[in-house]
């Protein structure tokens, strides 16, 4: 079975068609980026996949049943930094802690094992040493690691991020890559949006190059030799990324 099956889904904003015709498979312990102009639906994509969304047309399935059907924790969704408000008055640690609750049961208490969870998923993105910090008194990128780190302790079925490394610097982006690529080799689906193509290789078993259509989806290394590849890279500003994490 599949993780995801994505079928001819179209997905509209009012009047604006956002997704068009998108189909495509995802595999137990795959990672696949998906790259894209702004604009493109990477986004939109991620969160009709999470259930944030419904199509007007096609179909989801995540381990063979509709987003919203799956049990609560199942699916772990890692937004943009700048689509989340930072006004609510937590920790670092009582954000990660949030991964727990969707698998804890009305009855059940925060217990030790969901302890360890938390301070793995901290340590795993070198964020416990921040762990008692307000979460609005971080960098863009300390406050992304802690939304993955959310994400982590959740023990999810399957994880999508979507641009996890932006505002990041390069031994917090390598510290990321290393935790997902664990998470992948242990059977844990990824989808991850990224505007930066120079490791994808590094990142991904798979590439998909979208513009509110798949214009291609392969290996990096085929995907890098196709027309709709060079033309992402011609319109993607990569070298230009600020990385300014403290």
């Amino acid at each position: 079975m599949n993780a995801v099956e994505v079928r001819d889904v179209v997905v509209r904003y009012d009047d604006f068609t956002a997704l068009d015709d998108v189909s495509f498979d995802l595999r137990e312990g795959e990672a696949i980026g998906i790259v894209g102009p702004n604009g493109s639906g990477k986004s939109t994509l991620l969160k009709t996949i999470a259930g944030l969304l419904v199509p007007a047309d096609g179909a989801v399935a995540v381990f063979g049943q509709g987003p919203r059907a799956l049990a609560p924790g199942s699916i772990a969704y890692v937004p943009q930094v700048e689509a989340v408000d930072w006004s609510f008055p937590a920790t670092v640690r009582d954000v990660v802690s949030m991964g727990r609750f969707p698998r804890l049961s009305p009855w059940q208490v925060f217990g030790k094992s969901d302890r360890a969870a938390v301070q793995a998923a901290l340590e795993a993105v070198h964020m416990d040493a921040l762990a008692d910090r307000h979460i609005a008194n971080l960098s863009g990128g300390q406050q992304q690691r802690a939304f993955v780190a959310r994400a982590i302790a959740q023990q999810p079925r399957l994880l999508l991020l979507d641009e996890p490394t932006t505002g990041v610097d390069h031994a917090t982006e390598e510290a990321l890559r290393t935790v997902v690529r664990s998470l992948v080799a242990g059977g844990l689906p990824v989808l991850m949006t990224t505007h930066d193509l120079d490791r994808v290789d590094a990142w991904f078993d798979r590439l998909l190059v979208l513009d509110r259509r798949v214009l291609a989806l392969g290996t990096p290394h085929d995907v890098a030799e196709s027309g709709a590849y060079a033309s992402i890279r011609e319109h993607t500003h990569v070298h230009g990324h600020m990385r300014h994490d403290r």
